[in-house]
């Protein structure tokens, strides 16, 4: 079992610029990045041509560490307070489980933890002290 915990930042149709950025001014290296028209389309939730550049999921190395970006979904709001999210990592289902389900008391649920396209177990919530966290399952190999 492993667990990471990972900054992840939320921007407003700017990611891409934010990683391109943070590529120069940091020496970070682009591990990974997607855009919304890049993933699996889903017929009941029909992609609007404006979010299909917009970033997804990016993850750039930044000297031993991770840092995660994504843009709002167009008409999702975006405010100071909401760009920085905290994104816990681990390998384990069950430990995702017992994570989320604890942060998640007396807080709000933004995604039910469940199986996506790309996690076994993924879901985001705000706790109780107002601080946003994404739980994130890898897929076992």
């Amino acid at each position: 079992m492993s667990m990471r915990l990972t900054p992840y930042l939320v921007m407003d149709g700017n990611a891409k610029e934010a990683i391109s950025f943070y590529e120069k001014a940091l020496g970070a290296t682009v591990i990974f990045v997607q855009s919304f028209g890049e993933m699996p389309e889903n017929p009941e939730f029909p992609l609007p041509e404006e979010a299909k550049d917009r970033v997804s999921h990016a993850v750039l190395k930044v000297g031993e560490t991770d840092l995660m970006f994504s843009d709002t979904f167009p008409g999702q709001p975006h405010q100071s307070g909401n760009l920085v999210t905290i994104c816990l990592t681990t390998n384990d289902t069950e430990q995702a489980k017992r994570m989320f389900e604890a942060l998640a008391e007396g807080g709000r649920i933004d995604m039910p933890l469940q199986e996506t396209f790309f996690s076994p177990a993924y879901g985001s919530l705000i706790d109780k002290f107002g601080v946003t966290f994404q739980i994130f399952t890898e897929r076992k190999n």
